[in-house]
Protein backbone atom coordinates (compact mmCIF):
# COMPACT_ATOMS: atom_id res chain seq x y z
CA UNK A 1 0.00 0.00 0.00
CA UNK A 2 1.43 3.72 -0.89
CA UNK A 3 1.21 6.06 1.59
CA UNK A 4 -1.12 8.84 1.80
CA UNK A 5 1.21 11.75 1.34
CA UNK A 6 -0.28 15.25 2.76
CA UNK A 7 -1.85 18.15 0.59
CA UNK A 8 0.65 20.68 0.66
CA UNK A 9 -0.63 23.95 2.52
CA UNK A 10 0.71 27.39 2.01
CA UNK A 11 2.42 28.99 5.16
CA UNK A 12 1.67 32.82 4.45
CA UNK A 13 3.60 33.72 7.12
CA UNK A 14 6.84 32.13 6.26
CA UNK A 15 6.47 33.65 2.39
CA UNK A 16 5.89 36.91 4.10
CA UNK A 17 9.17 36.83 5.44
CA UNK A 18 10.41 35.59 2.86
CA UNK A 19 8.94 38.55 0.59
CA UNK A 20 10.12 40.89 3.59
CA UNK A 21 13.74 40.05 3.76
CA UNK A 22 14.14 39.72 0.08
CA UNK A 23 12.71 43.43 0.19
CA UNK A 24 15.82 44.70 2.63
CA UNK A 25 18.25 42.86 0.34
CA UNK A 26 17.51 44.16 -2.50
CA UNK A 27 17.27 47.88 -0.45
CA UNK A 28 20.86 47.11 0.44
CA UNK A 29 21.98 45.85 -3.30
CA UNK A 30 20.08 48.33 -5.30
CA UNK A 31 19.34 51.43 -3.06
CA UNK A 32 18.02 53.75 -6.17
CA UNK A 33 15.86 50.88 -7.38
CA UNK A 34 12.99 53.87 -7.93
CA UNK A 35 15.01 55.21 -10.75
CA UNK A 36 13.87 54.01 -14.09
CA UNK A 37 17.79 53.58 -15.30
CA UNK A 38 19.23 51.95 -12.10
CA UNK A 39 21.34 49.04 -12.80
CA UNK A 40 23.98 47.21 -10.44
CA UNK A 41 26.67 44.19 -11.56
CA UNK A 42 27.93 42.51 -8.57
CA UNK A 43 30.61 40.23 -8.70
CA UNK A 44 31.29 36.64 -7.12
CA UNK A 45 34.59 34.83 -7.03
CA UNK A 46 36.34 32.57 -5.79
CA UNK A 47 40.03 33.25 -5.09
CA UNK A 48 40.84 35.37 -8.54
CA UNK A 49 38.14 33.24 -10.40
CA UNK A 50 35.41 35.50 -11.56
CA UNK A 51 32.38 32.65 -10.98
CA UNK A 52 29.85 35.02 -12.30
CA UNK A 53 28.50 38.69 -12.04
CA UNK A 54 24.94 38.87 -10.62
CA UNK A 55 22.88 42.06 -12.85
CA UNK A 56 19.88 43.53 -11.24
CA UNK A 57 18.17 45.46 -13.73
CA UNK A 58 15.26 47.98 -13.30
CA UNK A 59 12.14 47.15 -16.04
CA UNK A 60 9.24 48.94 -15.08
CA UNK A 61 9.27 51.81 -12.01
CA UNK A 62 5.68 52.62 -10.44
CA UNK A 63 4.89 54.99 -7.89
CA UNK A 64 4.29 52.06 -5.52
CA UNK A 65 6.09 48.84 -7.13
CA UNK A 66 9.18 48.40 -9.52
CA UNK A 67 9.56 45.71 -11.11
CA UNK A 68 13.56 43.85 -11.62
CA UNK A 69 15.09 41.42 -13.55
CA UNK A 70 17.56 39.42 -11.51
CA UNK A 71 20.11 37.17 -14.10
CA UNK A 72 23.47 36.25 -13.75
CA UNK A 73 26.32 36.08 -16.64
CA UNK A 74 29.62 34.87 -16.83
CA UNK A 75 28.40 31.49 -15.50
CA UNK A 76 30.16 28.42 -15.41
CA UNK A 77 29.65 26.90 -19.05
CA UNK A 78 27.86 23.62 -17.44
CA UNK A 79 25.28 25.78 -15.08
CA UNK A 80 22.24 27.32 -16.84
CA UNK A 81 21.87 30.87 -16.58
CA UNK A 82 19.54 31.82 -13.98
CA UNK A 83 17.32 35.02 -14.66
CA UNK A 84 14.43 36.03 -12.30
CA UNK A 85 11.63 38.99 -12.55
CA UNK A 86 10.81 40.31 -8.87
CA UNK A 87 7.84 43.06 -8.41
CA UNK A 88 9.14 45.27 -5.37
CA UNK A 89 5.88 46.65 -3.52
CA UNK A 90 7.48 49.57 -1.76
CA UNK A 91 4.37 50.56 0.21
CA UNK A 92 4.38 46.70 2.05
CA UNK A 93 7.79 46.52 1.69
CA UNK A 94 8.21 43.31 0.12
CA UNK A 95 9.82 41.54 -3.07
CA UNK A 96 7.68 38.63 -4.73
CA UNK A 97 9.10 36.66 -7.65
CA UNK A 98 6.42 36.87 -10.19
CA UNK A 99 8.57 34.98 -13.58
CA UNK A 100 11.47 32.55 -13.94
CA UNK A 101 13.05 31.88 -17.31
CA UNK A 102 9.71 31.28 -19.19
CA UNK A 103 7.24 30.99 -16.41
CA UNK A 104 5.15 34.08 -15.09
CA UNK A 105 2.50 34.48 -12.52
CA UNK A 106 2.94 31.51 -10.48
CA UNK A 107 -0.28 30.34 -8.35
CA UNK A 108 0.41 28.93 -4.47
CA UNK A 109 -0.10 25.78 -5.41
CA UNK A 110 0.00 23.36 -8.00
CA UNK A 111 -1.09 19.99 -8.06
CA UNK A 112 1.70 17.12 -8.76
CA UNK A 113 2.37 15.82 -11.12
CA UNK A 114 1.37 19.01 -13.82
CA UNK A 115 2.09 19.50 -16.98
CA UNK A 116 4.67 22.02 -16.68
CA UNK A 117 6.34 20.16 -13.93
CA UNK A 118 6.01 23.19 -11.31
CA UNK A 119 6.50 21.43 -7.54
CA UNK A 120 3.38 22.09 -5.46
CA UNK A 121 5.51 24.58 -3.53
CA UNK A 122 6.93 26.23 -6.55
CA UNK A 123 6.29 30.04 -5.54
CA UNK A 124 7.95 29.53 -2.36
CA UNK A 125 10.55 27.96 -3.13
CA UNK A 126 11.40 30.47 -5.80
CA UNK A 127 11.45 33.07 -3.52
CA UNK A 128 13.21 31.27 -1.42
CA UNK A 129 15.83 30.85 -4.21
CA UNK A 130 16.21 34.36 -4.81
CA UNK A 131 16.52 35.22 -0.85
CA UNK A 132 19.57 32.76 -0.60
CA UNK A 133 21.06 34.34 -3.82
CA UNK A 134 21.08 38.32 -2.46
CA UNK A 135 22.11 36.75 0.60
CA UNK A 136 25.24 35.36 -1.25
CA UNK A 137 26.55 38.16 -2.96
CA UNK A 138 25.82 40.13 0.70
CA UNK A 139 28.38 38.02 1.71
CA UNK A 140 30.67 37.49 -1.03
CA UNK A 141 30.02 39.59 -3.82
CA UNK A 142 32.18 42.44 -4.56
CA UNK A 143 32.14 45.44 -7.22
CA UNK A 144 33.25 44.73 -11.02
CA UNK A 145 35.11 47.50 -11.63
CA UNK A 146 37.65 48.45 -8.81
CA UNK A 147 36.72 51.34 -6.56
CA UNK A 148 39.39 53.85 -7.22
Amino acid sequence: MRPVRERYRVDLLELQAACEANYLRLVRLLPDMREQSAVRRIAISQGDRLIGVLALEVIETCPYTTTLKVSQTHCLPWLPVPSLEVRVYHDARMAEVIGAQNARRFRSIYAYPNAAMHQPDEKAQLNLFLGEWLSHCLACGHEVEPVL
